[in-house]
C-alpha cells in the first residue's frame, strides 16, 4: 500500500499515453471513451504532453499520436507509432496533391491492419474511416504487396497460417504454384492491385514500405473504379507513391 494518496494528474497522463500506445492514432472522442477522462481535462493533458514532445496532433482532423520522444519512456514506444510518425506527413501531402485517400497497413498475424489513413483529408473517399480494418494477404492490394515484399522465411510462415484459414478471401493460399506466380509478378512490377471482383466499386494500388532492407508496412491509394482505369492508375499514381515510400524509409532511418 502506498503511504500517500496517488497524484491523480500523473495517473491520468499515464492513462492517456497508454491509450495512445494501444491505438496509434486517436481522436479526442476515442480518448474520452477509452480513458473516461473529461474532454477539457484531456485537452490540457494532451497539450502538456505536446509541449514535452511526447504527443503530436494532426489538426485537420483532430487526431493525436505518440512521437519518437516517448523513446525516453522505453517500452512506451514501439514500431507502429514510429511508422505512423514517419508516414503521416508524406501521406497527407500526397493526398492533398492527388486527392484520393491513402492508408498505411502493418502485418498482424494472418492479415494487414490499417493504422493510418488520409480519408479525412480526401474529398473522394467512399468510406468515413478505415482505421483498424483488417485486409487479406491474398486478395487485397495492401496485403498482397506486403506478402510479396517480406522475407522468404516470414512469407512461408504466413502462407502456412493462411492455409488454415476459413476466410473465403484466403482460399487461394492452398494453391502454391498460383500464389508463387502472383508474388513473383508483384515483386517484378513493384506494386499490387486488389484482386478483381473484391469490392469492385473501387480499387487500390499498394507499394511496400521498407526499413533498411526489411519490409515493415504497405501503403495503398484507393480510387473509384469507374473514374480511373487500372492502367491510368499505375501511370499516374505509382511513381509518386514509390517516391513517397522512399521518403518514409528515409524518415524511419532519421528516427
Amino acid at each position: 500500500m502506498a503511504s500517500f494518496t496517488p497524484i491523480r494528474a500523473v495517473e491520468r497522463a499515464i492513462d492517456v499515453l497508454a491509450a495512445l500506445n494501444r491505438a496509434p492514432v486517436c481522436t479526442l472522442d476515442s480518448l474520452h471513451r477509452n480513458t473516461g477522462i473529461p474532454k477539457p481535462t484531456l485537452i490540457r493533458l494532451l497539450e502538456t504532453l505536446q509541449g514535452k514532445g511526447l504527443v503530436t496532433r494532426a489538426p485537420q482532423y483532430g487526431a493525436y499520436s505518440l512521437t519518437s520522444g516517448v523513446r525516453q519512456l522505453s517500452s512506451g514506444y514501439h514500431g507502429e507509432p514510429r511508422l505512423v510518425e514517419a508516414a503521416m506527413r508524406p501521406m497527407d501531402e500526397l493526398t492533398r496533391k492527388l486527392k484520393w485517400p491513402m492508408a498505411l497497413a502493418v502485418p498482424d498475424y494472418d492479415a494487414v491492419v490499417i493504422r493510418y489513413s488520409t480519408i479525412p483529408s480526401s474529398p473522394l473517399s467512399l468510406l468515413h474511416s478505415s482505421i483498424n480494418m483488417r485486409l487479406s494477404l491474398m486478395t487485397r492490394a495492401l496485403g498482397r504487396v506486403y506478402l510479396a515484399a517480406c522475407t522468404a522465411q516470414e512469407g512461408r510462415a504466413l502462407l502456412d497460417i493462411l492455409k488454415l484459414s476459413d476466410d473465403p478471401e484466403n482460399a487461394l493460399a492452398g494453391q502454391t504454384r498460383t500464389v508463387q506466380a502472383m508474388l513473383r509478378e508483384i515483386r517484378t512490377q513493384g506494386y499490387a492491385l486488389r484482386v478483381p471482383g473484391v469490392r469492385p466499386v473501387s480499387n487500390t494500388l499498394a507499394v511496400p514500405v521498407f526499413e533498411g532492407r526489411r519490409a515493415v508496412a504497405s501503403i495503398g491509394l484507393t480510387w473509384i473504379a469507374s473514374a480511373v482505369t487500372e492502367e491510368q492508375a499505375v501511370k499516374r499514381f505509382l511513381p509518386p507513391m514509390q517516391e513517397m515510400a522512399l521518403r518514409i524509409k528515409e524518415r524511419l532511418a532519421a528516427l
